[in-house]
């Protein structure tokens, strides 16, 4: 079988994998318990690291610096509420996703205000994602991407397009073209540097058309395309709708996982983990291949980013009490 036509296969079979659950599957939901699975934190990869150091600071200074911009923010507060109520799922996880972004990748700036102004700066500029002389549009016209279809919605569609770039080009050489050994979202969706960041809630532009559906259909939005990466920044850029996105995103990783029985919903450290690693939909048809081969592997576990969240939860909650 050749390179591409395993490609093809592996995509097909996690859209496959990827859709409702069997009647069993829905008879034998398994809650995934509160609290870590590891006695200690995982393993902190060393990009985390290296951006802590260069700006002179620490992770523990970092946590403290999001958790008090969350405890200013009353405003930005309310909106978690009413956004983690939108979308049906606990504040708490939006709350552990903007604490691990903000303790693991970057810091929190002093007020949101800061990143309103940010929003502004991206709407009004001028770029298009491209890699290699190629505009994302271009390239996914290729027949690699053939069965990826738009009618599955764009979580699907987005999902498959990724996992396509993982098996057929990151880090190989295709019809004389050689595709560095990066991600999609890092091949395409930065503009304007490498380790570019964005806004609040630091959602990629891959991840937020990968829920555009959701939020069109539960906020009103306009979808988002790549055709118009100005809007797909002042969605992620802007708090206001980061806010939202973060729901969605958060609803969409728990969806990915009842799909396959398995209720992530009381769980915040592994929806922060998600949100961290991102790919619901494989890394949830991943695991339940694991539980049905009997391998020893039964539930989900939070990496080092989400192992935080549950290490912290009580001090987190407190941040939702009513003032």
């Amino acid at each position: 079988m050749g390179r591409l036509t395993k490609a093809v296969a592996a995509v097909a079979v996690a859209i496959a994998i990827s859709g409702a659950p069997t009647a069993s599957l829905a008879d034998k939901m398994v809650v995934v318990p509160a609290g870590n699975r590891s006695a200690s934190q995982p393993t902190i990869p060393d990009a985390s690291a290296r951006r802590t150091s260069a700006f002179n600071t620490t992770y523990d200074a970092k946590y403290q610096q999001i958790v008090a911009l969350l405890q200013r923010e009353r405003k930005l507060m309310v909106q978690i509420r009413k956004a983690a109520a939108a979308y049906d799922v606990a504040p708490i996880h939006i709350i552990g996703a903007l604490v691990g972004e903000h303790t693991y990748n970057v810091s929190a700036v002093g007020t949101a205000q800061t990143y309103y102004v940010k929003a502004l700066a991206y709407a009004n500029a001028d770029f298009s994602f491209r890699y290699k002389g190629k505009s994302v549009q271009e390239f996914l016209t290729r027949p690699e991407f053939a069965n990826c279809s738009e009618d599955k919605g764009s979580a699907i569609l987005w999902s498959c397009r990724d996992q396509v770039w993982e098996d057929a080009f990151r880090g190989r050489t295709v019809d004389g073209v050689t595709y560095d050994g990066v991600t999609m979202q890092r091949a395409f969706f930065q503009p304007f540097y490498a380790g570019q960041t964005f806004g609040l809630g630091q959602i990629s532009p891959l991840t937020a058309l990968q829920v555009t559906d959701l939020v069109n259909r539960n906020s009103g939005f306009a979808k988002l395309t790549p055709e118009k990466p100005q809007a797909i920044y002042r969605d992620i850029m802007d708090p206001d709708r980061a806010i939202i996105y973060i729901a969605a995103i958060v609803r969409d990783a728990i969806d990915a996982y009842a799909d396959q029985g398995f209720d992530i919903s009381g769980n915040p450290g592994i929806t922060a983990t998600l949100f961290n690693v991102g790919q619901p939909r494989r890394r949830a048809a991943e695991l339940r291949q694991a539980v049905a081969s009997g391998s020893g592997r039964k539930l989900p576990v939070e990496n080092y980013y989400g192992w935080l969240i549950n290490d912290r939860l009580a001090e987190l909650q407190a941040l939702l009490s009513d003032d």
